[in-house]
């Protein structure tokens, strides 16, 4: 499973750590704060929409952040922006321990925002133009395994903190480690090297004006690209949340089930997660990018129906907690080698970042549409319905976009028709 760790060099080896120790900590960030939403609306008086608006505003800025960050990492660089992102973010989860009020917060967990959206794109570019192709896919799913790595470690931080500090400071405490993801910044600047070309990609990116950069994604030659990328990311994030977002509520108030309060299926759901990065990233270097996501978002379907329409009890919903963790992991798991492979290098990070975070802001609409969609049904119709129809759309976006199982990162041509065999062109 991890045999390409012996193949793969020094140099892509620390490349590989460095985006590893981001994105965890990165998960990190963004699990502490959903750990400590109880507290923050005990401390400052908040309502649940007040909790969803700061969730909400930080999912804009992370994917504005994300748009922004890709486009500074083709203009000054991938390591530098990494580095950059790293100090924004954990600079402000640090900041959001001394805040004394709803407007503070969101003020300062919307800035945190955009430290996330940036990382994730700048390390996702990073890693993917470093690792050899052969191994793309499945390095691309490890390093996004790692979300899981962080999702454990705030959970563990969370239980460690609330059992030694009083609850009213527990959650100042929690922000305050957030200060930490800084040191990885030390191991940047020392082992990781910028990709081969980067100085010539920096230069032809840097010669145009910095919003011709942002828009450089939407050029005539890589219109269809931006556009079906953008719509394979607003389905496969909008699957997820639709499904993730409602699910407890159905299984508490419908089928009166306490499975998901318990440590056990936080765990379950954690490796399956884990796990489903790792086999994604397996399948998609031997069956292609797109049949990947296909299959995967085929499974996502099956697997929901089997949750809400299955007669279920409370130990069977543990054991099929596996199988819902382990097929949600595998779309994203597939997105940062695909969409790297599909933009030449000038605007890859623009365009990795645009993709995949333009999905994020928008699946917001899928959630909704459940919580409408069940004032004349079952929650449980509302649920399987729209899941249904977002994994649909990721699977229509991934067919109306090119193969690239193979493609090599050297160039800066334009990509290939939809059917074309970018394997071969670029041999």
């Amino acid at each position: 499973m991890f045999s390409w760790y012996r193949h793969i060099t020094t140099k892509e080896r620390k490349t590989f750590w460095a985006c590893f120790g981001g994105w965890s900590l990165d998960a990190l960030e963004v699990q502490m704060f959903g750990l400590a939403i109880p507290a923050l609306i005990a401390a400052f008086a908040l309502s649940k929409g007040d909790a969803g608006l700061i969730s909400g505003v930080t999912l804009v800025t992370s994917a504005i952040g994300g748009w922004l960050g890709g486009t500074l990492s083709d203009r000054y660089g991938r390591v530098r922006t990494l580095q950059w992102m790293i100090l924004w973010f954990s600079f402000f989860t640090f900041l959001s321990a001394f805040v004394t009020g709803f407007h503070q917060l969101l003020v300062v967990k919307a800035l945190q925002g955009f430290g996330i959206g940036g990382e994730w794109a700048a390390g996702a570019v990073l890693m993917a133009e470093t690792i050899q192709s052969k191994y793309r896919g499945k390095v691309m799913g490890a390093v996004q395994s790692a979300w899981a790595f962080g999702w454990g470690g705030a959970v563990a931080l969370f239980t460690l903190i609330y059992t030694f500090v009083p609850e009213e400071l527990a959650w100042r405490v929690m922000f305050l480690v957030g200060l930490a993801p800084a040191v990885l910044v030390i191991y940047v600047r020392r082992n990781v090297e910028e990709p081969e070309g980067s100085a010539r990609n920096r230069t032809q990116a840097a010669a145009r004006p910095f919003l011709a950069s942002l828009a450089g994604i939407f050029r005539p030659e890589l219109l269809r690209v931006t556009l079906f990328g953008g719509i394979l990311g607003l389905g496969a994030h909008g699957g997820y949340y639709a499904v993730m977002t409602w699910l407890p509520t159905f299984l508490k108030t419908e089928r009166n089930l306490s499975v998901l309060s318990s440590g056990g299926y936080l765990a379950v759901i954690i490796f399956a997660f884990w796990l489903g990065c790792i086999v994604s990233g397996l399948l998609i270097d031997r069956i292609g990018r797109r049949k990947n996501i296909v299959l995967y978002a085929l499974c996502c379907v099956v697997t929901v129906q089997c949750y809400l329409f299955i007669p279920l009890s409370n130990t069977q919903m543990l054991f099929l907690g596996f199988p819902l963790g382990f097929f949600a992991a595998g779309i994203p798991a597939s997105l940062g080698s695909y969409f790297n492979e599909l933009y030449p290098a000038d605007v890859r990070g623009a365009g990795v970042g645009f993709c995949y975070n333009f999905g994020r802001v928008l699946s917001a609409v899928f959630p909704f549409l459940v919580g409408h969609m069940s004032g004349y049904m079952s929650l449980g119709s509302a649920i399987g319905i729209d899941a249904g129809i977002a994994y649909g759309v990721a699977v229509l976006a991934a067919l109306a976009l090119p193969e690239t199982n193979g493609r090599k990162l050297t160039d800066n041509a334009a990509p290939d028709a939809p059917n074309g065999d970018a394997t071969a062109q670029n041999a």
